[in-house]
């Protein structure tokens, strides 16, 4: 069954077709809001939450673009929001992190090369983390950003290139050096 009559099934009520749409975008919602959150819990409930706004908003949807664009716009709403009120408590863990991770000195580069890394990615402004996780993360292409985030491609790559530059100074700052020849 193609996906407009899926929509259409389930706005008659076809349990069958919820769950087959729902199946179909399960897995890349849940992705997203895990590299968002960093925590399988929140994933969840925010995986959760935006299945129940959309199939809450489905007669509402217009078709003016891609079911899976109005999906990953409703995801990120949810996600979004949801890291602004669980923001205080990722704070207090951030600083229990920091703690363990100094008295663990012996701890291996690679394990202080990730914990800053996901620190800075944390820090990053939101617009930017959100095209950086969506794309080096999750691997979202450039249009399908645009989409979702209704931006020109453009920015997108500048969002990214921000995002990029701005880890990549970070990294420096906590001495961490690379090459940037094996960036690509």
């Amino acid at each position: 069954m193609d996906e407009q009559r899926m929509i259409e099934a389930a706005l008659g009520g076809d349990a069958g077709a919820e769950r087959a749409l729902y199946d179909s975008h399960v897995d890349r919602v849940f992705r997203l809001a895990f590299r968002m959150t960093g925590d399988r819990s929140l994933a969840e409930e925010f995986t959760q939450e935006t299945f129940i706004r959309v199939f809450d908003r489905l007669a509402g949807f217009r078709r003016e673009s891609a079911l899976s664009t109005w999906i990953h716009r409703i995801a990120l709403s949810v996600i979004l929001n949801g890291l602004r009120r669980w923001k205080r408590i990722r704070e207090r863990e951030g600083e229990m992190s920091e703690g363990i991770a100094r008295s663990a000195s012996a701890a291996p580069r690679r394990e202080e090369l990730r914990i800053a890394i996901e620190r800075l990615v944390d820090r990053l402004p939101e617009d930017l983390r959100v095209v950086f996780v969506m794309h080096d993360v999750e691997g979202y292409r450039h249009r399908e950003i645009g989409g979702i985030l209704d931006m020109p491609v453009g920015t997108s790559k500048a969002k990214l290139h921000r995002a990029r530059a701005a880890l990549r100074d970070g990294l420096a700052e906590a001495g961490f050096a690379f090459n940037r020849a094996e960036e690509s």
